[in-house]
């Protein structure tokens, strides 16, 4: 009988939209860490699950799958714009992301797994990891990154920005923090939280 893997140590990466938490992950991804990032595993979830498409419709009064695919901007017009939608497609979404990581959890074979989510703490995801790092860069270069990758105003940025938690708030509840601006650099930093990590998972000092 093939006994599951049991999971081991679990380090959770976060930060706010546009910090840089993906180029991180990549980084230690160089060193034999995989990573599960939450947000696309979300989109996926609510493109596919048939139970999270009608209940998506359902929460937003109408059809959002119309044209064969979520109207992501329309649903994120909806939820940034009133707090208990928001809350409500969390409820539903959360959940299901956190299963698929546990079950991909025990699919590795690594030191230690990363679990990536831009709302690690008010999503709950927080309990399901055992350090956390959080990632940081100054807004006007957050912004500028998701104003180039998602094509978005400055506007919507700033609206997504204010519905997430303050750096200052992620700092006193994280373990490392990896200062990610164009003059800082990364592949130090990150060096020594994976230095650190290995060393506490070989002699658990």
């Amino acid at each position: 009988m093939i006994k599951e893997k049991k999971p081991g140590l679990k380090l959770g990466v976060t930060g706010g939209i546009g910090s840089g938490k993906t180029s991180v992950c990549r980084v230690f991804n160089a060193l034999g860490i995989p990573f599960f990032s939450a947000d696309p595993e979300a989109k996926k979830i609510m493109d596919n699950d048939k139970s999270i498409i009608h209940h998506i419709n359902s929460i937003a009064g109408r059809d959002l799958y119309a044209n064969g695919s979520l109207d992501r901007m329309t649903l994120a017009n909806l939820i940034f714009n009133d707090n208990s939608l928001l809350k409500k497609v969390d409820s539903l979404v959360h959940p299901v992301v956190f299963e698929h990581f546990r079950k991909w959890e025990t699919e590795q074979d690594a030191p230690y797994v990363i679990f990536e989510a831009a709302i690690l703490f008010e999503s709950g995801a927080s309990k399901l990891v055992d350090r956390i790092a959080t990632v940081v860069a100054p807004v006007e270069e957050r912004v500028e990154r998701v104003i180039q990758r998602n094509k978005l105003s400055r506007e919507q940025v700033m609206d997504r920005m204010r519905n997430q938690m303050d750096d200052d708030s992620r700092i006193k509840m994280s373990d490392y923090v990896i200062y990610n601006s164009e003059n800082d650099m990364i592949i130090p930093a990150i060096l020594k939280i994976h230095e650190d990590l290995m060393k506490f998972i070989n002699t658990g000092t």
